[in-house]
């Protein structure tokens, strides 16, 4: 074993040391409760689970978050605890960054840049970015990784496997092998700046003549596969204009709307990542304009049959078409739909669907706030799959709906008003599959993005 190897295995083994006996503790509990017959505390568990995984501070915070969207997912004790765990890890220091960058770009680092901020200007669960500046005087943002979060990824995925178990020994109403396989696969596609840099050069491509959406360029000779260097967008946060007049409110929505919907339904791959700290907002003559699309580490690509059953499910909802509805559902990878667990499925996509078949000027989700967004709809589904399931919830499934709910989210933050069914059909108008499959093809070439399979 080599010294880069002997390091990742330490680091992952210290990740277990340090959270793996209280999980266990709480896995061995549960399995004795269901053993033995005894109805535990489910909230008791769930906060010392939720205590022993906060120690991580890293991915699997994120995906904590992410299965507090998905109904049934985990138990909702369990959900509400993890949904409330930070992302953010400890930044990284001026003098370890600095080490960093030699280790991404050589000794000679500090030469290739005008100037480099070593403090961190913002930070995330995988990486911090800083800002620099080009010989040339243009602003950079430098999205540096931090050490080892490969083995910080692995070690966290084997203990979701853990809380899965737990969630198995529960009477589940949702099958989440294919939600893990889902999970495993993005989070190591976010330890790969190289390909998020790909993702957004192809978002580039797809926004580069749209006055409301802006995307970073990327600077590929200042970039490595921990090290992602761009081009700096000012912008103010998001919730800056919570208090803004609607007018204004409504201009960033729209610009939301479109920088999620019209990519999925032209070019079959959404931002999967909705998260407020992923967008900031462009002014023109001191009034918002547009946003400005931050983050690509999360993105998810579609076959183009997943995205014909999008349309073809919310084309049955509108007309009242089952058979188009249980085709769509078919279409996702949904088997073995019973009539009772397709009206389960059908209260969900009532939910998520309902504005974008309201053909009026409303909010996203009238008389709800964002903590309680989707809850009672949750709620229900949760009676019917607990009784006639589990689902067996199909991989290209899970970020579609977590993006839906983040999205909304937003949405809800933002109280905009707006008729979403006229701004949806606007959007998938003279829709057809052969042609996005087309326009699929060349774009994720030219950007060298894999095709979905």
């Amino acid at each position: 074993m080599n010294d880069r190897e002997e390091n990742r295995f330490a680091a992952r083994a210290a990740r277990y040391m340090r959270v793996g006996t209280n999980v266990g503790v709480v896995a061995a509990r549960v399995a004795g409760q269901r053993l033995f017959g005894i109805e535990g505390d489910r909230s008791k568990n769930a906060m010392e689970l939720a205590a022993a995984l906060g120690g991580l501070k890293g991915p699997i915070m994120k995906v904590a978050q992410l299965l507090s969207t998905i109904p049934e997912a985990l138990p909702p004790e369990y959900a509400r605890e993890l949904s409330q765990l930070q992302s953010q890890a400890p930044p990284m220091g001026p003098a370890f960054v600095r080490r960093r960058m030699v280790a991404e770009l050589g000794p000679d680092w500090a030469q290739r840049f005008k100037s480099f901020e070593s403090t961190a200007s913002a930070s995330a669960s995988l990486g911090q970015v800083h800002k620099a500046v080009s010989h040339d005087g243009r602003l950079l943002a430098c999205k540096l990784q931090y050490p080892d979060m490969q083995s910080a990824v692995e070690a966290d995925l084997n203990q979701l496997r853990i809380v899965f178990s737990i969630h198995a020994r529960m009477d589940p109403a949702v099958d989440t092998r294919e939600i893990l396989a889902e999970i495993a696969a993005r989070l190591r596609e976010e330890l790969d700046y190289q390909l998020e840099a790909r993702h957004m050069r192809l978002y580039a491509e797809i926004f580069k003549d749209d006055p409301i959406i802006r995307v970073p360029q990327v600077e590929f000779e200042l970039s490595t596969k921990r090290l992602l260097t761009m081009s700096w967008l000012e912008g103010k946060p998001l919730l800056a204009y919570k208090e803004a007049p609607l007018e204004h409110r409504n201009t960033i929505a729209r610009a939301m709307f479109r920088a999620w919907w019209y990519p999925f339904s032209h070019y079959g791959v959404i931002h999967g990542d909705p998260h407020l700290g992923n967008y900031t907002i462009f002014e023109q003559d001191g009034v918002p304009a547009g946003i400005n699309l931050l983050d690509y580490g999360c993105i998810r690509t579609f076959r183009t049959p997943f995205v014909q059953g999008v349309i073809d499910l919310y084309t049955g909802l509108l007309t009242g078409n089952r058979d188009l509805i249980v085709h769509a559902y078919e279409t996702w990878g949904f088997r073995g739909l019973t009539n009772e667990l397709i009206e389960a499925m059908n209260i969900w996509a009532r939910f998520i669907y309902g504005p974008l078949l309201d053909n009026r000027e409303r909010t996203i989700a009238e008389g709800t706030t964002p903590g309680e967004y989707g809850r009672r709809e949750a709620f229900q589904v949760h009676k019917i799959l607990r009784e006639k399931g589990p689902v067996l919830i199909p991989r290209e499934f899970v970020y579609m709906d977590r993006a839906a709910i983040g999205l909304g989210g937003v949405f809800l933050h933002l109280n905009a008003r707006m008729n979403w069914y006229r701004l949806f059909n606007e959007t998938i108008e003279s829709f057809n599959l052969d042609e996005v499959a087309e326009r699929q093809r060349m774009a994720f070439t030219a950007a060298g993005v894999p095709l979905p399979q």
